[in-house]
């Protein structure tokens, strides 16, 4: 009998350990953006995991908005990168701007064809290319009618938070 009240304790013990564990493995999750994490000691397995797919679309829905009504302030912010050519053509027109770090694709699978091309004139809300990011697929829209003035990027080509992807024109 005492071996079986021994094993009562060491569970309570775990599920407080556990505790403490499952927090510092979501602070884990925070710290370095992963989707998931498990963790196995002895018996006990625990797997904390979290959905991307809704942070990225808040992310890029709300980055278009301010680049549009920042479109006449751009000036002073290419003067601060004036090594990027791209933001020399960015006078031209409005910059479609990656909002997260990924891998940009311009149409929707291999056989398809492109999303958009110079010239072609697009809606609000419509898809002009895709960004992959932690193998999540992330359209991203046009934030206003325009003419397609230039495609900055090529294809499944890496692309940084805020570089410029497309130059849309009035």
């Amino acid at each position: 009998m005492a071996e079986s009240k021994s094993p009562a304790p060491k569970l309570k013990n775990e599920a407080e350990i556990d505790t403490s564990l499952v927090r510092s493995l979501a602070d884990i999750l925070n710290d370095t953006d992963l989707t998931e994490i498990e963790v196995e000691r002895g018996e006990l397995r625990i797997r904390v995991a979290r959905e991307v797919t809704m942070a990225a679309p808040v992310h890029y829905a709300a980055a278009p908005a301010p680049a549009a009504h920042a479109a006449p302030a751009a000036a002073p912010a290419p003067a601060s990168m004036p090594s990027d050519p791209a933001t020399i053509v960015a006078k031209a027109g409005e910059e479609v701007k990656s909002p997260m770090v990924g891998t940009v694709y311009l149409q929707a699978s291999p056989e398809a064809p492109p999303f958009i091309a110079v010239g072609d004139k697009v809606k609000k809300g419509q898809t002009l290319l895709i960004v992959e990011a932690m193998k999540t697929m992330n359209p991203i829209q046009a934030p206003r009618d325009g003419v397609v003035v230039e495609v900055l990027v090529g294809d499944a080509q890496p692309v940084e938070f805020g570089e410029p992807l497309v130059l849309l024109e009035a």
